[in-house]
């Protein structure tokens, strides 16, 4: 597990997605045991990411279970690892981080 979020941090680091945290999410009531949240420059670059993240992920057996995007929100769901790649806008209005650090236990 660590070295796939390991992967998933270094190519968003590598290809300039900014403020990258991961939330260990093991424990608590919530559908996935680690998120990783990153802001995105544009609308194009989160796209470019999304494809990035594919390319190298899909050929470790990496499953994209499922994909929702947006010029600003871009939720992929890995099973056990969700990825939200947010414009800078959306994450400072959602504020997700407090959000999940907030869920019971």
């Amino acid at each position: 597990m660590q070295n796939r979020i390991e992967k998933i941090v270094k190519l968003l680091d590598d290809k300039k997605a900014e403020n990258i945290e991961v939330v260990d999410m093991q424990g608590k009531e919530y559908l996935a045991k680690f998120v990783i949240i990153a802001t995105t420059l544009t609308g194009r670059h989160a796209y470019a990411l999304l494809d990035d993240l594919k390319t190298e992920l899909k050929p470790d057996g990496e499953e994209f279970l499922g994909v929702e995007s947006s010029d600003d929100w871009t939720v992929i769901d890995l099973g056990d690892i969700m990825i939200h790649l947010m414009s800078e806008t959306y994450r400072a209005k959602y504020n997700i981080e407090e959000f999940l650090k907030e869920l019971k236990k």
